[in-house]
């Protein structure tokens, strides 16, 4: 079903007005008055970019909301969302990247690459079908800590002792969460294993970044994992009604809008700058596993979160303040 909205004259002004309303008072609530005049907190544009971050982090869970809805309560098989969700993302992106992708995908590594989003989105989607959204992505943050391993291993980047403890500190915030050997259950297992295939996946992002272009990525990472879990789709398809049809749409476009909007706010400002804002993910999957499942994180998942949020944004912090070399 597609939905067309009309505007006219008045309403794209008032609109625009809101707009302006709302740009206005966050401006006044950044600035500082000193005796050399005013002092504004934030520029304009990294507000904008602040603004479309915070939107992006909540799409994502929103789209993994609907995936949870779909396999927990309408009984869909989580390979059939997983290969939709790439299918309706490959359909979207490809009039834009499909020059890209040609070039590339004789080349072993965006396969690979592939295999290890196709795998991680899989396993993800099992452990929300198993348990509580906001308990998932928490698990689900251990990502960014083996990327950071697998990077320093690997691609022999260099890390100093705080960058060390930091990612320790966030490995504690996620122990907080799952509780191995207390009450950890298959959910958040499949959830761990999830984002150690994600910190994988970034690894290999990094890897590919100085000989792929982003168009290129983006194509074969949607195609490549359609390619790949189709074998495994095949007799897993639900019997469709307007609600599971609605949903699908809603879990694979929510969640393609989410991540286009961080390339966009990157765009915008340095990646490093707008690293800390990736951790709202966590405080939305907690605000909609309330709204839409009542779900709530107990004490522990609370502390766990808050430790891995604080672990992140400080090293994201940290490495904002590095200079930056210049290409040659």
């Amino acid at each position: 079903m597609q939905i067309v909205v009309c505007l006219t004259r008045p309403e794209v002004s008032k609109n625009w007005a809101f707009y302006g309303i709302v740009m206005a008072n966050l401006k006044r609530l950044l600035r500082v008055r000193t005796v050399d005049g005013d002092f504004y907190l934030v520029g304009a544009r990294m507000l904008k970019a602040m603004l479309i971050m915070l939107v992006a982090m909540s799409a994502i869970p929103a789209g993994d909301a609907a995936s949870k809805i779909l396999t927990s309560e309408l009984g869909a098989a989580p390979t059939y969302v997983v290969w939709t969700r790439f299918l309706i993302g490959g359909l979207v992106i490809l009039p834009f990247t499909w020059r890209a992708g040609l070039s590339v995908w004789r080349d072993w590594r965006v396969w690979f690459r592939a295999l290890l989003i196709a795998l991680g989105i899989s396993c993800i989607t099992r452990a929300l079908q198993l348990a509580p959204l906001a308990d998932v992505f928490g698990a689900f943050f251990i990502g960014p800590l083996v990327s950071f391993v697998l990077s320093v291993w690997l691609l022999k980047e260099k890390a100093r002792a705080v960058q060390v403890f930091l990612v320790l500190l966030g490995f504690v915030g996620v122990l907080m969460i799952v509780r191995p050997g207390f009450t950890v259950t298959a959910g958040l297992g499949w959830a761990l294993l999830a984002g150690s295939l994600y910190g994988a996946f970034l690894t290999a992002s990094r890897w590919l970044a100085g000989t792929v272009a982003l168009g290129g990525l983006m194509i074969t990472q949607m195609v490549g994992s359609v390619v790949l879990v189709t074998p495994f789709v095949l007799g897993q398809f639900p019997e469709f009604t307007p609600q599971i049809a609605k949903l699908t749409v809603i879990s694979a476009l929510v969640s393609m809008v989410g991540n286009v909007l961080m390339l966009f706010a990157y765009k915008m400002q340095e990646a490093s700058k707008l690293a800390p804002f990736v951790y709202f993910q966590l405080i939305s999957a907690v605000v909609l596993g309330w709204l839409v499942f009542g779900e709530w994180p107990d004490v522990f998942v609370v502390l766990g979160m808050g430790v891995v949020i604080v672990a992140g944004c400080v090293s994201a912090l940290l490495q904002s303040r590095r200079p930056v070399t210049a290409r040659t």
